[in-house]
């Protein structure tokens, strides 16, 4: 349904399993999809795996970029995703350190505002990243500010400081320096009922402070689609299936590379804000709109028990 009028079509058993019989790359969000922190959805992990076992091609593309891909292997297993390897996941992390060694192929340092995870994925693509290294009483009057940085990659960062936003500010004022985010997530929510603001909310700052417009790497830009095709061959995107939990991002994403979405109801949106979309006289949100909604990941648990009875 890719291109035309989204349905958001509330699906189950039967449905599941024609489409899923239509498809050969299955795309999918991690959080809000297949876990709630360190808690798996019910049902998720079987369902992942038996679509691995079933020779489906699944990859998993997620905007969190505070862990490196060795990390997500190690919670894909411990959450009893035991059929996950290296190569399925793409994260936005490790997708801005392709965009920028492959891609602007960068000569010169990047300045990171993000995550440990964010800068061990862009060491092993053998990016240099300036070191923090200022005195705790540093301002921006007096720090140093490293030579030949020629980019600025926003992520998420629970240690962000005003003086890593005044720096960040002064290297963009450089009309060659890259302004790039790995994601445009505006929060996350927390078990508590709480928020996490997300990078989106660093790089509202940033782009006030700057007078620029950063360059975002993860979902809903292409680009994440891009290195999946650049590292699995027949990659079309009509035997795609794009799952996710967040309208404006993993539906907008399916949307912008014309991939089927399908909305889980686990996370963050919700049906009634899909249909509103749906039913928006303004055309540009009819590209958050899913084809297919599910209440859950684990309704394609019917689909597999059928076809494991025909097979036996």
């Amino acid at each position: 349904m890719a291109g035309a009028f989204k349905a958001c079509q509330k699906i189950r058993g039967p449905q599941i399993r024609n489409l899923l019989d239509a498809k050969d790359f299955i795309l999918l969000d991690c959080d809000g999809v297949l876990w709630h922190g360190e808690k798996a959805i019910t049902g998720a992990a079987k369902v992942v795996n038996s679509l691995i076992r079933h020779g489906k091609n699944v990859v998993f593309v997620t905007n969190n970029c505070t862990r490196p891909r060795e990390n997500y292997v190690h919670k894909f297993c411990r959450l009893g995703f035991t059929d996950v390897i290296l190569e399925q996941i793409f994260s936005s992390s490790y997708c801005s350190a392709l965009y920028l060694r492959d891609v602007v192929k960068i000569r010169g340092q990047v300045f990171v505002m993000g995550c440990d995870g964010l800068r061990r994925e862009l060491d092993e693509a053998g990016i240099p990243c300036v070191e923090e290294a200022d005195d705790p009483d540093a301002t921006i009057y007096d720090c140093a500010l490293a030579p030949d940085v020629k980019a600025v990659l926003v992520g998420h960062d629970d240690k962000m400081t005003f003086l890593k936003l005044a720096k960040a500010s002064c290297y963009l004022r450089d009309p060659d320096c890259l302004f790039l985010a790995t994601d445009n997530d505006p929060w996350h929510p927390l078990s508590s009922g709480r928020i996490l603001p997300g990078s989106g909310s660093l790089i509202a700052a940033l782009e006030v402070s700057s007078g620029r417009k950063a360059t975002v790497i993860g979902k809903p830009s292409r680009f994440m689609f891009e290195c999946i095709s650049s590292q699995f061959s027949g990659v079309d995107p009509a035997q795609c299936l794009m799952i996710g939990d967040r309208l404006e991002t993993d539906m907008l994403f399916g949307s912008n590379c014309g991939l089927d979405t399908m909305l889980t109801l686990t996370g963050v949106s919700q049906i009634e804000k899909a249909q509103e979309y749906r039913n928006s006289e303004l055309t540009t949100n009819h590209s958050l709109v899913p084809d297919y909604v599910v209440d859950t990941i684990a309704d394609f648990l019917p689909a597999f028990e059928e076809l494991d009875e025909q097979s036996n």
